[in-house]
């Protein structure tokens, strides 16, 4: 997994890899960018009071990684064999993580408007997108939710948008598409903190774009009246944040529209995707204090 030659070299194209892999025979799947390497792992050291989904720690390549029992995650009980699972060391949110898994089953690419979004019921459980492959129904696991649950340091919380400058950026219309409920939340929470009032939020890339050509379609040159700036996730249902951003671009009269992709896979080895696609600016999601900072610098917000 460390060599990820020809796996979608090009972005925007719409597509996605999955890992997909089995956990007590169920079947769930990850995007294969988040995967750093597959292996065993050959000594793990339990770690004195911590999390019960955390076998321990073991030393990979140099690096002290912990490891997440997701039979516990999952199903609430305890793998007693992780030095004999397959381990998917992972890397978001600018940490890397190992997670303890049964079998892997291969690598499929999709379209992401194969994924569908969860329904009502299970909007708010640790599957973010379902996937149905040769009439095999495959979970797509929110990793970053896993991680999150057991320390919520590692991910956005609101401790970091406490010295968050405040003024009055009520005249500035932002649109927002994020798949998370608990994201959207929370960018919800920061801007208006701000002084952000004109916020209009998507839930996939699919309904942010149809948004965006609708006024292209309306009001031609002059659709910047209505909308500043755009801030996408980048895995989402039905389109994706690179693909989202490569057809704003592309078109004719939107592609002046000011674009920041605002995700977990922003890191050194993927910053290239973005910079592909022609997007304005990348940040990761765990840096959601320097976001405003960020936006004020595009749209050259006076003090």
């Amino acid at each position: 997994m460390d060599n990820k030659q020809g796996i979608l070299l090009e972005s925007g194209t719409g597509e996605v890899e999955i890992l997909h892999f089995t956990v007590a025979g169920v079947h769930y799947a990850i995007n294969v960018v988040k995967v750093k390497e597959l292996l065993q792992i050959e000594n793990i050291a339990k770690i004195p009071n911590s999390h019960p989904a955390v076998s321990g720690i073991s030393l990979i390549r140099g690096e002290m990684i912990s490891i997440v029992d997701l039979l516990y995650v999952l199903e609430n009980q305890k793998n007693q064999n992780v030095k004999n699972s397959m381990t998917l060391v992972c890397e978001f949110n600018k940490i890397k993580v190992g997670f303890a898994i049964d079998t892997v089953l291969g690598i499929n690419r999709i379209g992401w408007n194969m994924i569908l979004k969860p329904d009502n019921l299970t909007s708010n459980s640790l599957i973010i997108g379902n996937i149905n492959l040769n009439n095999q129904i495959i979970m797509l696991l929110d990793f970053e939710k896993i991680v999150m649950d057991i320390n919520p340091n590692t991910g956005i919380n609101m401790d970091r948008i406490k010295e968050i400058e405040v003024k009055d950026r009520s005249r500035i219309k932002v649109a927002l598409a994020d798949d998370s409920p608990m994201i959207r939340k929370v960018l919800l929470d920061t801007l208006t903190k701000a002084g952000f009032t004109k916020l209009k939020f998507f839930d996939d890339g699919m309904q942010a774009y149809e948004y965006l050509a609708m006024l292209a379609e309306k009001r031609g040159d002059q659709f910047m009246n209505e909308i500043d700036l755009l801030i996408t996730d980048i895995e989402m249902p039905q389109l994706d944040g690179h693909a989202l951003t490569r057809r704003i671009k592309e078109h004719r009269i939107l592609k002046k529209l000011p674009v920041i992709i605002f995700s977990s896979l922003i890191t050194d080895d993927l910053m290239h995707k973005g910079d592909a696609v022609g997007a304005d600016a990348q940040m990761s999601k765990p840096e959601i204090e320097n976001l405003v900072k960020l936006i004020d610098k595009i749209l050259d917000v006076k003090k």
